[in-house]
C-alpha cells in the first residue's frame, strides 16, 4: 500500500500547534470559544503495539511503518474551565483507491468516554482532510482536520446523537465546533 501521502500530512502534524475553536451547543442554543495548545509527536513501535494490545486489535502488518502518535493537550474555555488529556494514537489503512485511504483509527484513551477505542478514518489525497468517525455510546463524533499548509490547518466536529440503530443516517446535531489550527514555529515561540 503506497501511502507515502499520508505520512506527509502526519509529518506536517508533528509539532506544538495552538487551535482558537468555537463550539455551538445546538441542545442548549450556547456557543462557547476556547483557546487549546497540544503537541504532536510520534511513538515507539512498543507505543503502537501497546495501543493495538488496549484495543484487543491483534497483529497487523509492517506495524513500524503505520502513523503512530503521541497527543497532549490543554484546553481553556472562555468560562475559565480547563481540560487537559494525553493519549497515544494509532492509524492501520486497510483501503485504498486513487484519490483516498480509509481503515481504523485507534486510542489507548477515548475523548468522550474513558477507555480504549477503536474509530473509522478516511484520508483524501487530493484534499488533504482526514475525517475520522468515532461511535460512543450516545454520540458518533465526526472530526475533520484540513491541512490548508504544513502549518495551517482547518477543524470541524460535529457530534451527532447516536441513532438507535447503528448505520442509520445521522441526523441530530447535538454540538458543531470548528477552529483554525496554528503551528508554533520557532519565529513565533
Amino acid at each position: 500500500m503506497n501511502i507515502r501521502a499520508f505520512h506527509d500530512f502526519f509529518d506536517c502534524c508533528i509539532g506544538q500547534w495552538t487551535t482558537e475553536r468555537t463550539y455551538h451547543y445546538l441542545t442548549h442554543q450556547d456557543v462557547e470559544r476556547s483557546r487549546t495548545e497540544f503537541a504532536v509527536a510520534p511513538i515507539t513501535q512498543d507505543l503502537k503495539q501497546k495501543v493495538l494490545t488496549d484495543n484487543q486489535y491483534g497483529d497487523v502488518a509492517e506495524l513500524a511503518d503505520l502513523p503512530g502518535f503521541r497527543l497532549g493537550f490543554h484546553t481553556v474555555s472562555e468560562t475559565g474551565e480547563e481540560v487537559s488529556q494525553e493519549l497515544r494514537m494509532l492509524f492501520v489503512p486497510k483501503v485504498e483507491r486513487d484519490d483516498f485511504l480509509e481503515g481504523d483509527y485507534l486510542r489507548d484513551q477515548a475523548y468522550e468516554e474513558s477507555r480504549p477505542i477503536i474509530s473509522h478514518f478516511r484520508y483524501g489525497l487530493n484534499t488533504r482532510e482526514l475525517l475520522m468517525t468515532t461511535r460512543y455510546t450516545k454520540v458518533v463524533s465526526v472530526d475533520s482536520i484540513t491541512l490548508v499548509n504544513p502549518t495551517l490547518r482547518i477543524r470541524r466536529i460535529l457530534n451527532y446523537q447516536r441513532p438507535p440503530v447503528d448505520h442509520s443516517p445521522l441526523e441530530t446535531v447535538l454540538l458543531a465546533g470548528f477552529g483554525v489550527e496554528q503551528k508554533e514555529t520557532e519565529a513565533t515561540t
